[in-house]
């Protein structure tokens, strides 16, 4: 393997600042070795070598050299420029094209301008710019990429500089200076209809170009039969092809649409003064506020219930623009029965109860939902109830139960759910087992019991436990649910002939077969 000569040159600056720590030995020492002297613009930098290198990564000169080169690292992040092209297109490091260490005079730049690829740059040369010198756009007092790209910044002689502004392009090409091909649509005033007729002076008074008025008023006040009562967006109603031939569409133009009688109506019936200094008002009630049966209390959007051919024809359809359909006795119902305030200000509740409240024989004691039980047709005679539906559904022997039988009053949500609210007298326990009856009983039957004590507790009954009856462990009323201890002494405190100096796990000794029987080993 064989080293070029900087790689030779960073390993033994590297050793050499190892075996030296006196910086300015090592400073002497980088110097001894260097391959040559810098171009003069560099020589500066020649004694500080970490200027341009990092001892033993080449990768970095890169970056070192834009450190510096700030203009040709800012077109890089760009890409723009000739540096930041030629790297969008694959460009090479740096030291690829400008090699140093070869004297104070030496051509680090080595441009060819007869080889050189003007694409790479902000301004690829077209037309007569491929034929010219270097020269009569690069200044040598300036440097290559100050040189402007605006054709005015060359084209000094140009004689509409000050009249038609600096944007040569919009009329001139690259091709031939002289060669005019100015398309008046692309300028912001497209010449259609008479226009394409006129003279350029017509409206260019003087060859003036820039500044121009775009608007027909400035042009055609003279024409103006309205005598100015209209404003001046004569475009509203007249257009190009001929001044007397209208084009104004009420329906297109405007923000209200003429439908039905508003259609024959006279323009000064609504306009009675200049309509683009005065804004006429577009809701119904500024023109109709003499109609106005309502006295204001359906607001001012007449529209949602009247049409525009017949003040009294009503088209609103309250199922489909609100939210509260009409179902039933709904649909006779008049509608200030249910709208009596301000319709838009203030809002109608959709609650049964907040209309029907006189008649609710709940007192509010039913959660307000009427529609569970009751409908529109009819809120007394026909009831209909889902009991699967609520929180308590009806089973076994609770369906045929009669509804009397456990609502012994219309509030119907104070109703308990608790088995022994309804069959405390029934209960034969006294309370032993707590209130939960369902852990034991079903609706099926009152005798049907289905507890499985080693399954449904924590404490399984075997040996001598099988054969003892519930009452002799649960002996006293469990209110709020059984709470027994399981430990032996919590029951057979009284049978300890150890006096509990044993302690409360009997198990340790005894099992549950028989209290007599010692199972511990005398070791």
């Amino acid at each position: 393997m064989f080293l070029s000569q900087r790689q030779i040159f960073q390993y033994l600056t590297a050793i050499f600042l190892l075996l030296f720590q006196n910086i300015a030995l090592a400073d002497s020492l980088e110097k001894l070795i260097m391959p040559g002297k810098v171009i003069q613009g560099h020589a500066k930098y020649e004694n500080d070598c970490n200027k341009c290198h990092e001892i033993l990564n080449k990768d970095s000169q890169n970056s070192l050299c834009l450190d510096c080169h700030k203009d040709v690292n800012k077109d890089i992040e760009s890409s723009k420029g000739f540096h930041g092209l030629f790297k969008s297109a694959g460009g090479k490091p740096c030291k690829s094209c400008h090699i140093e260490h070869k004297g104070r005079d030496a051509d680090i730049v080595k441009l060819d301008k007869r080889i050189f690829q003007h694409q790479f740059t902000d301004f690829p040369l077209k037309g007569a710019h491929k034929r010219i010198e270097c020269s009569q756009c690069h200044k040598p007092d300036k440097k290559h990429r100050e040189t402007s790209s605006l054709c005015y910044q060359c084209h000094e002689d140009n004689p509409h500089k000050e009249r038609l502004g600096k944007k040569c392009s919009q009329c001139h090409n690259q091709s031939q200076w002289t060669a005019i091909d100015f398309d008046h649509d692309k300028t912001k005033f497209s010449l259609k209809g008479k226009h394409t007729k006129l003279a350029c002076n017509s409206c260019h008074l003087n060859n003036k170009y820039k500044d121009t008025p775009k608007d027909c008023f400035s042009c055609h006040s003279v024409d103006d039969v309205h005598g100015g009562k209209n404003g001046n967006k004569c475009s509203k109603c007249h257009n190009v092809a001929g001044w007397k031939k209208l084009q104004f569409d009420h329906d297109k133009d405007t923000k209200f649409k003429l439908l039905g009688r508003h259609k024959s109506v006279d323009c000064r019936s609504c306009h009675p003064k200049d309509p683009y200094r005065v804004k006429v008002k577009q809701t119904c009630i500024s023109c109709h506020q003499a109609d106005d049966r309502h006295n204001a209390r359906y607001g001012d959007k007449c529209q949602t219930c009247h049409g525009f051919d017949k003040w009294k024809k009503l088209h609103f359809n309250h199922d489909k623009s609100t939210k509260f359909k009409l179902t039933g006795k709904h649909k006779q119902a008049s509608c200030s029965a249910c709208h009596k305030g301000f319709i838009y200000k203030q809002k109608t509740p959709v609650k049964c109860v907040s209309c029907h409240q006189l008649d609710d024989v709940h007192k509010g004691k039913s959660d307000q939902k009427c529609e569970l039980c009751h409908d529109a047709k009819d809120w007394a005679s026909k009831v209909m109830f889902d009991h699967d539906l609520s929180r308590f559904p009806l089973n076994g022997l609770h369906a045929i139960t009669a509804c009397d039988d456990c609502h012994l009053s219309k509030m119907y949500k104070a109703t308990s759910i608790q088995c022994n609210k309804c069959h405390q007298d029934e209960d034969e326990h006294k309370g032993r087992f707590g209130p939960a009856c369902e852990n034991c009983h079903t609706p099926n039957g009152w005798n049907l019991w289905v507890f499985d004590h080693a399954r449904d507790t924590d404490f399984t009954l075997d040996g001598a436990h099988k054969e003892l009856h519930c009452y002799q462990c649960h002996q006293q009323g469990a209110e709020h649910g059984i709470a027994l201890g399981q430990s032996c002494g919590f029951c057979h405190a009284s049978d300890d002939p150890h006096n509990n100096q044993f302690g409360q796990f009997c198990e340790q000794c005894h099992s549950t077969k028989s209290f007599k029987k010692i199972n511990m080993l005398d070791n």
